[in-house]
């Protein structure tokens, strides 16, 4: 018999990735608010006692990639990424798991341009959903500690693979329909890792304790990401605008809603936001993949 493995956030974009690398090697249950779930709740509200004894918690589920501009809608953050959590400990109270898998974000360290940032740094993290990611952390910590349980935490940059979120949705479709533009001599490069890859690795972190960053195996400028992605759209052709032409697109974009570009996601294209992996490489055998042939957009 398999040993069980309770997974948050299976139906998400990386969660169908852990769950397929999961079900290889373990039984796995699936906590969520969809009646596909094998536990049926919402993290958000106080879960019923979890009455199995897990080998492993995966805990994936997470509120990201929009830009939160109410109160209501930060709060969000905070009920998902940390009361969730919370909630999800209170379940497994009576029946801790052996080993705690969690994943979050290189966003916690707050740098708005970063070369290299390894695990020492401060967490200056100011956005809600670096907020209540660092409370999240936080917490676990104290609750595995508490609890005898092994815990690992993976920081991700951005994580791609088939029909991914956030800014690479947006940029696949941005090709796809023609209004993406490259910004001409901008040199700026992002750690990407496949969410394959972070799949892998997760079966191998029984009995390991600790926090990693992960990354691929080289950085890359959005220009390159971007020909990636165009060669697997008929070699879409990408438009190119010197960056004067693009903040001033950006500032209209400040005022106009629909425009795909503003000055906080200009900032964030032309900035440096790179992490070392090194740590995962030395203590959990971290070998990431080539990009280039290995990230399938569908």
């Amino acid at each position: 018999m398999h040993n069980k493995v309770l997974l948050t956030g299976a139906t998400g974009f990386l969660g169908t990735y852990i769950n397929e690398q999961l079900k290889k090697q373990y039984e796995v249950h699936t906590l969520g608010r969809s009646a596909a779930n094998t536990i049926k709740s919402d993290i958000t509200k106080p879960i019923p006692p979890i009455k199995i004894k897990y080998e492993y918690l995966i805990h994936n589920a997470g509120k990201a990639h929009t830009n939160p501009k109410t109160a209501k809608e930060k709060q969000v953050y905070k009920a998902v990424n940390y009361t969730g959590t919370v909630n999800l400990c209170k379940a497994l109270k009576n029946n801790p798991p052996e080993n705690i898998v969690y994943i979050s974000t290189i966003a916690v360290y707050g740098k708005k341009t970063s070369i290299k940032t390894d695990e020492t740094e401060a967490l200056n993290g100011k956005t809600p959903y670096a907020k209540s990611k660092i409370k999240a952390e936080a917490y676990l910590q104290k609750w595995a500690k508490e609890n005898k349980a092994n815990l690992v935490i993976l920081r991700l940059p951005l994580v791609a693979g088939k029909n991914p979120k956030g800014n690479l949705q947006a940029m696949i479709k941005g090709i796809e329909k023609g209004y993406y533009i490259n910004i001409t001599k901008t040199k700026a490069k992002k750690s990407i890792v496949l969410a394959e890859d972070v799949a892998a690795i997760i079966p191998q972190l029984k009995n390991k304790n600790g926090i990693y960053n992960l990354a691929g195996e080289k950085d890359y400028t959005f220009k390159e990401i971007a020909a990636i992605i165009a060669k697997q759209q008929n070699n879409k052709k990408v438009h190119q605008l010197p960056y004067a032409i693009v903040k001033i697109i950006a500032i209209i974009g400040d005022l106009i809603p629909y425009i795909p570009i503003n000055s906080k996601k200009l900032k964030k294209i032309t900035n440096n936001t790179t992490v070392s992996a090194e740590k995962a490489k030395q203590e959990i055998n971290w070998k990431p993949k080539n990009l280039e042939k290995n990230f399938k957009i569908k």
